[in-house]
């Protein structure tokens, strides 16, 4: 039997209470007298207690059994909650997490026992309630229910041998071995029960050998079984050894079993079979009896038995989840069948827009109509799809507040976390790969942008400083603000290190604006930090932010106001497999530009155009737009001749815009993206991927982010 099936469970549901438990801390560290918190940890911790107990995790166990009985000391009002206490509680979840990593990697927790974690846990109890540690207590047997109550029966003796099985069993006895019959009861309200069995199953097999099961083994791994199995064994150790080692397995209720010779086996099984008989004779008997009276006691048989299938459906019990976990993976192989069944859509629609009459045309209203209809079935897979897809970034940051907070102290500066918009939804994959560069950010923003509390008291501020994270959907993107009440960036001081660093002259940097200035701190090894420490000072950080958010088909902007503090804006698309997008023609070449980006289309005059600083600028509705002219920046050979009037699509991004000059618009269009990999060197990663079209061709997918 393999236990690994139960695995991936595991890791999910531990995953979930760590992450409660820590967010319950937090609170309770605000709100120590919060019963509701206290009860809501306690209910954790027994929980990945029973759940370690049941994979056979004893570490783990032991370790949030120590944890559940401090708790249990709190909620029954023995002991008060105190910031001691709340450091020892974050150093067990970062233990528990420990073990859950090796868990991941290796399936086993790995042989750290935190002795020194335990020990305080077992001082603070100590010293909380005047009493010695349950641990240090001589322990105490519960008492087992008396077999004699018929409770816990014999139930080994209804197993029935197959020819081989009684052939190994004669042959072991032969070899001097005993055979042990035995029978293992489980709790009833376990909820692991095949696993339960597996671990006493391994546990007896590193002393004998398991000859026959009841149920079989295959069953027992299904889990097609009550709350108690049967096994045969053969070994040269004693019985007590094979008791022992299976009532130490977590959630076993009682244990029983005996040495048998083989020749009382035997003996049983005849005795077994000439009852069988006995009883198959009276059933013939009543067979005989009155059919009205046999139909009435099935009848009478089936009204009793109905109360408990009734009773099986609770209408009043609450529903705890109803969400289900799907492997990403799967969820990828749904996406690229979606794809190609749009790309199979398109290629039907280029179809009829090329028909000049032919088969096609004859029932042109059919044929549109199945279009019509084969794109509406295509459209709603996708945002179906795109639904199951689309995760809140809640997991992400639901862990930043332990992180400020163990900042704060680490730094020894007050510091409060503002979080909104957790529930605002990303693709899975974005949602993936956003944590670190959301943990770059808010670690600078408590480390670089927070001012010392002495300092920030001679500007006026409050003691504590505010960090903001805000998430919102803005058109096909997310943006996700991380900002602060701090310093803010002193681009003076940037600038003078980037001179020192011989990035620029004197002369250069009194010509960069703020914004380039800023953008040295993206630079790689580029660091203002004044002394390196675990937190920073090292130069990676920034760099890594930009490089990874930039890989996700994303962007981040910087706002800075010396000595009022900083705000990083992260942009990122809703997701990486799918758009909306505005076909355009450049010089014969086909290309896509998101919707999401475009805020207008205008029809200019050539004497529209104006220049500002030698750049040329359209007037548009009170608004400065500066232009682009496609052609150029992609180096297409120049018209032959200039044109009275243009195509401008204007393009936004957060507070800017830009106008791009295109040569022809051929509608709106929804397409699959592709990722052109290392074919071709995109220095300025305008090109962020391509698309088939419904006739074959590939057009390029422009990336206007780039152009600001």
């Amino acid at each position: 039997m393999d236990v690994s099936q139960y695995l991936e469970i595991f890791i999910d549901e531990t995953n979930e209470h760590l992450q409660n438990l820590s967010d319950c801390i937090m609170s309770l560290e605000k709100e120590p007298e919060n019963m509701d918190t206290i009860n809501e940890i306690f209910r954790a911790a027994h929980s990945l207690k029973g759940m370690a107990g049941t994979m056979g995790f004893k570490r783990m166990q032991r370790l949030t059994h120590d944890m559940e009985n401090v708790f249990q000391e709190v909620r029954s009002g023995n002991m008060n909650v105190t910031s001691g206490l709340v450091d020892v509680l974050f150093q067990c979840l970062d233990a528990i997490e420990a073990y859950l990593d090796n868990i991941k990697e290796s399936s086993d927790e790995g042989t750290d026992d935190n002795e020194a974690i335990i020990q305080e846990l077992n001082d603070i109890l100590a010293a909380g309630t005047g009493n010695v540690p349950e641990e240090k207590k001589a322990p105490v047997e519960k008492p087992q229910e008396k077999q004699e109550d018929g409770k816990h029966s014999k139930k080994y003796l209804d197993i029935e041998f197959s020819e081989k099985e009684k052939e190994e069993l004669k042959d072991a006895e032969s070899k001097g071995l005993n055979i042990y019959g035995i029978t293992v009861y489980i709790q009833e309200e376990c909820l692991l029960k095949a696993a339960r069995a597996f671990l006493v199953f391994k546990a007896v097999e590193d002393y004998g050998n398991i000859v026959a099961y009841n149920p079989s083994s295959q069953d027992i791994e299904d889990e097609k079984f009550g709350c108690d199995f049967s096994f045969y064994l053969v070994s040269e150790t004693e019985l007590d050894k094979f008791l022992e080692v299976s009532k130490a397995v977590s959630e076993i209720a009682e244990v029983v079993g005996e040495k048998i010779e083989y020749s009382q086996l035997t003996a049983a099984e005849e005795k077994k079979e000439a009852a069988e008989a006995k009883e198959a004779a009276e059933i013939v008997k009543k067979e005989d009896k009155n059919e009205k009276m046999a139909v009435n006691s099935e009848a009478g048989g089936a009204a009793k038995s109905a109360p408990p299938a009734t009773k099986k459906s609770s209408p009043g019990k609450p529903v705890t989840s109803r969400t289900v976990r799907v492997d990403i993976e799967k969820l990828d192989a749904l996406m690229n069948q979606v794809s190609e069944l749009i790309i199979a859509k398109n290629s039907l629609v280029s179809i009829g827009s090329n028909s000049d009459g032919g088969v096609v045309g004859v029932n042109s209203q059919a044929f549109h109509e199945q279009i019509e209809y084969l794109e509406r079935i295509t459209t709603g897979l996708h945002e179906s799809v795109m639904k199951v897809r689309m995760v809140p970034i809640e997991s992400v940051v639901q862990k930043f507040p332990r992180m400020i907070r163990d900042l704060s102290k680490k730094l020894g500066k007050k510091m409060e976390l503002y979080m909104t918009g957790e529930d605002t939804e990303l693709d899975r994959t974005v949602v993936d790969q956003i944590g670190d560069p959301l943990q770059h950010l808010l670690r600078n923003s408590a480390d670089h942008g927070l001012e010392s509390a002495e300092i920030r008291k001679k500007r006026g501020k409050p003691e504590a400083g505010s960090i903001h994270l805000n998430a919102f959907q803005e058109g096909n993107n997310v943006i996700i603000e991380v900002s602060d009440d701090g310093n803010g960036i002193d681009t003076e001081t940037v600038k003078n290190k980037a001179i020192e660093r011989g990035l620029i002259t004197p002369e250069q940097g009194e010509a960069l604006s703020q914004k380039e200035i800023i953008d040295f701190l993206f630079m790689p090894s580029f660091s203002m930090a004044k002394k390196i420490s675990d937190i920073s000072g090292r130069g990676v950080g920034l760099d890594v932010v930009k490089s990874n958010i930039e890989a996700l088909g994303g962007d981040v902007e910087v706002k800075s106001v010396l000595g009022e503090g900083s705000k990083f804006i992260v942009r990122l698309p809703l997701t990486l497999a799918i758009i909306q997008a505005l076909m355009v023609e450049v010089r014969g070449e086909k290309y896509a530009i998101s919707l999401g980006s475009i805020e207008t289309i205008e029809e200019i005059m050539a004497e529209e155009i104006k220049y500002v600083q030698t750049k040329e600028v359209i007037h548009i509705r009170g608004m400065v737009i500066p232009l682009i002219r496609l052609d150029q920046l992609l180096d297409c050979e120049p018209e032959e001749k200039e044109r009275n009037s243009f195509t401008v699509i204007v393009v936004r991004k957060g507070d800017k815009s830009a106008g791009l000059i295109v040569d022809e618009l051929n509608g709106q269009q929804e397409i699959v993206i592709k990722s052109l990999g290392k074919y071709i060197n995109n220095s300025s990663k305008i090109i962020s991927g391509a698309t088939v079209l419904g006739d074959g061709e590939v057009a390029l997918i422009l990336d206007v982010n780039t152009l600001f």
